[in-house]
């Protein structure tokens, strides 16, 4: 600033000495050790509360920064570079000091942008999990299901009334898991495995077919936990377009619980005819753009989903990381 207000008294062949050393300590400084704490340091090392780290390669930042503006220095104007190896401790202090100062005020504006960003973040989790969680109770309490199932149950009690009570048991222990057990940010992997269970033997009843259907769990699900209701969309959207009956194998429903992370595939056959882009987006389902965002609200960075549709076979896959679980 005072460089700028004496510039009227400065003489035309003292520009480039002046420039020199305005450029080389208010500019070129500053600006490295800034975008260096705002883009490098803050994300890679102090957000990780790399405290020690941090401080050394923020110092480290603003070092380079002041030897940028000493070659800037001496790029610009030989006098100038001579000037500043006469008083090199003071300049050379004053640079440093300059840098230091503006990567402070780099890593403090991103901490607070990031702060934002993150409270931004924890509003749109309370406001998308109050509308997942409607969606849910919608998609739970299918009219569509429930009627079929308790029909079945109801032609099984003349048939085989033990084998009637064992199904209607099994719905009471859904519904009762549905509108109680949920309510919590998360669950044992035990009763998520427990209801998807129930739910698969339910919807065997629905046809004479053994093969119509394969569950699988492989691994211990002890002590760990999921967020409630994480798999069953995919699975209920797996029922809903899997219409055909008859075919062995419609629906392939596979879990692995391993240490550092657990793998859900759901495949199932559907008729040929467009359904592959609506598998998911039923009336009473969930759309597959919801269950991607939850997935990203409440596992991110933790979590792989990938869907593929083809030739009359849709199929998902998701990873929930060691992170995650």
């Amino acid at each position: 600033m005072f460089v700028i207000s004496q510039w009227e008294d400065v003489q035309p062949e003292d520009y480039q000495y002046y420039a020199a050393f305005f450029t080389g300590i208010a500019i070129i400084p500053p600006l490295i050790s800034f975008y260096g704490n705002y883009h490098f340091l803050f994300p890679r090392y102090l957000q990780k509360r790399r405290w020690g780290l941090s401080v050394a390669i923020g110092l480290g930042i603003a070092a380079i920064a002041a030897c940028a503006g000493f070659l800037t220095i001496a790029i610009g104007s030989e006098e100038a570079l001579s000037c500043l190896t006469t008083c090199f401790p003071y300049g050379g202090s004053f640079t440093f000091a300059v840098a230091v100062l503006f990567g402070v005020i780099g890593l403090v504006l991103k901490g607070f942008l990031t702060w934002l960003d993150e409270l931004k973040l924890k509003e749109e989790l309370v406001e998308k999990n109050h509308r997942m969680e409607l969606a849910l109770v919608k998609a739970q309490l299918d009219p569509h299901f429930l009627f079929n199932t308790i029909n079945n149950i109801d032609v099984l009690i003349t048939k085989d009334p033990q084998e009637a009570s064992r199904y209607l048991n099994k719905l009471s222990d859904m519904m009762r898991f549905m509108l109680y057990e949920t309510k919590t940010e998360e669950v044992p992997l035990s009763q998520e495995l427990q209801y998807i269970e129930k739910y698969v033997e339910l919807q065997r009843i629905r046809t004479a077919n053994p093969n119509y259907v394969q569950y699988a769990v492989e691994g211990s699900a002890e002590q760990r936990m999921v967020a409630p209701m994480i798999f069953i969309p995919f699975i209920e959207n797996a029922f809903k377009h899997a219409t055909n009956k008859k075919q062995d194998h419609a629906i392939d429903i596979d879990i692995q619980i391993a240490p550092e992370q657990i793998t859900f595939r759901c495949a199932n056959k559907y008729e040929a005819n467009g359904q592959a882009k609506k598998n998911g987006d039923g009336a009473n389902g969930l759309g597959n753009e919801l269950i991607e965002r939850r997935l990203q609200l409440l596992y991110p960075d933790s979590h792989q989903l990938s869907v593929d549709h083809q030739n009359g076979h849709y199929s998902v896959e998701l990873n929930l990381l060691d992170e995650a679980v």
